[in-house]
């Protein structure tokens, strides 16, 4: 670790606050470069702009892919993008020690990228409307880049990706957020992007279906069916949104939900488990887990069958493979073919949270899943589709689902069905929720959940393979939770 003198400790402290300050400036600002009406009728134009069409076909229809004979494994001819390969797996803990299944395996890293730039002293981000194969509704809110390694290497011979500059030499401008996060571990076989936050002070040219957005309607549009994209939200929570002292610049007062969500924020009003334990948890729930998993051939997996346009359970459960032909006019190229995740029915994506001396904490789980490159990271309270369980043991019943699944209408704090990420799941969508309870219920939790802040979910975010993506998509819309009403800086 690199020592810092006092004073230095301290420009580095102001230099962290200065810029939580200006993005929770940001996310009191509902009216920018466009007001949220003149917002709702560029994205409604943009939808009826956005010409595509996306149509099941069988697995030898995908053009440029191909199912290798020996392995049954699906791969694109250039070697590139992704592939469709069976995954074994072996765990210490939960109802079911040993299964196999189909994952994607994707070792490239992408860029999820967010530029912002100043107008009129407010932070603005540039978005973008895209349409993505597997969006329920066609057109969602992404961020300026969200390009894979093959994608902004332009291995399908396309247009390039717009802005890609900005994020690929980011010299002569200030980054405020970068990190590895990780993807859906059940899905994903140790999948990875870059998450980044850029400023920039130059003028910058607004390309068709691109937009400047403030944080502040971005969290508006967070409580909205499905308009937010995963990309954006995930590189949403990565902003430096807590920060020491963030709290008291706030005109706030008593003991209501929004004042208690602004305390999470700032470490100053303390948390019920210190950084150190939090982290000596994390490490003891990874060490105490053991975890193998094997890329295996697809045609190798057990209780998956092998259609000619579609893998599925024998089950009939937890999702299916399936072939998709794309046409659309606004991306890199105008038509392709791939395989894609089709999970069954809405997934449940929630967390409890409850006062402790007025902070807000929020309950999560130290989840193992097989697709992850540490063991565990930390999830919601509750992730998972109901239906799933239907035909496991009742003791695989996930934890707390049932709280979820009964608390009254008056405990729900946020509530709202966003997608997952498009370009490789079709019309994955899940409940987000968040759930308040009493403060005096939950005291005592089982060994893989704890109660923790706000910050102290933002201060790990920071870092990778802390938090998995579903968490990072609720710690957004927490933030968004921070500033729902007019409250002002002090």
């Amino acid at each position: 670790m690199v020592q810092t003198t006092s004073g230095a400790g301290t420009r580095l402290r102001t230099f962290e606050r200065a810029v939580s300050v200006r993005i929770a400036e940001s996310a009191l600002a509902l009216s920018g470069v466009l007001d949220l009406e003149q917002l709702h009728g560029w994205l409604a134009a943009r939808k009826r702009q956005e010409v595509f069409d996306v149509r099941r076909v069988a697995f030898d229809e995908m053009r440029k892919w191909s199912r290798a004979s020996e392995t049954g494994n699906y791969a694109h001819e250039s070697g590139k993008f992704f592939s469709v390969e069976g995954l074994s797996v072996a765990v210490s803990g939960g109802p079911v020690k040993e299964w196999s299944q189909p994952i994607l395996n994707q070792p490239e890293v992408g860029i999820l990228g967010i530029l912002v730039k100043e107008f009129d002293g407010v932070l603005h981000c540039l978005m973008q409307a895209k349409m993505e194969p597997g969006n329920a509704g066609g057109v969602q809110l992404s961020p300026t880049v969200q390009a894979t390694r093959s994608n902004y290497t332009q291995v399908h011979k396309g247009r390039t990706v717009p802005y890609l500059e900005y994020f690929r030499d980011t010299g002569g401008h200030r980054v405020l957020a970068d990190v590895l996060q990780s993807e859906q571990g059940s899905w994903f076989y140790r999948k990875r992007n870059r998450n980044m936050v850029v400023e920039v002070s130059s003028d910058v040219e607004v390309l068709d279906g691109f937009c400047w957005i403030t944080v502040g309607q971005l969290h508006r549009l967070l409580a909205e069916y499905d308009v937010i994209n995963m990309d954006t939200r995930t590189v949403l929570s990565c902003l430096p949104f807590s920060a020491a002292g963030i709290a008291s610049l706030f005109s706030f007062g008593g003991d209501d939900f929004q004042s208690s969500v602004i305390r999470s924020l700032s470490e100053d009003n303390g948390s019920l488990h210190s950084a150190g334990d939090v982290l000596s948890w994390i490490t003891e729930c990874r060490v105490g887990n053991d975890v193998a998993t094997k890329l295996i051939p697809l045609a190798e997996t057990t209780g998956w069958r092998l259609g000619d346009d579609v893998i599925e359970h024998e089950t009939g459960a937890f999702f299916d493979v399936i072939a998709v032909e794309v046409s659309a006019g606004n991306r890199e190229v105008h038509g392709w073919c791939q395989p894609m995740i089709s999970p069954h029915g809405t997934g449940l994506v929630a967390v409890l949270v409850k006062r402790i001396s007025g902070v807000l904490h929020v309950l999560v789980n130290a989840r193992v899943e097989p697709g992850y490159l540490d063991v565990i990271e930390l999830a919601p309270t509750v992730q998972c589709a109901p239906e799933n369980y239907e035909h496991l043991p009742p003791e695989a019943r996930p934890a707390y689902l049932d709280d979820v699944l009964e608390a009254p209408p008056d405990a729900i704090r946020y509530d709202t069905v966003l997608s997952e990420e498009g370009g490789r799941f079709f019309q994955a969508q899940n409940r987000y929720l968040v759930i308040e309870v009493g403060d005096d219920e939950h005291e005592d939790v089982r060994q893989d959940f704890r109660w923790l802040t706000v910050h102290q979910l933002t201060a790990l975010i920071r870092h990778s393979h802390y938090v998995n993506v579903q968490a990072r998509s609720l710690v957004s819309c927490l933030h968004s939770l921070s500033f729902a009403a007019p409250g002002g800086l002090g």
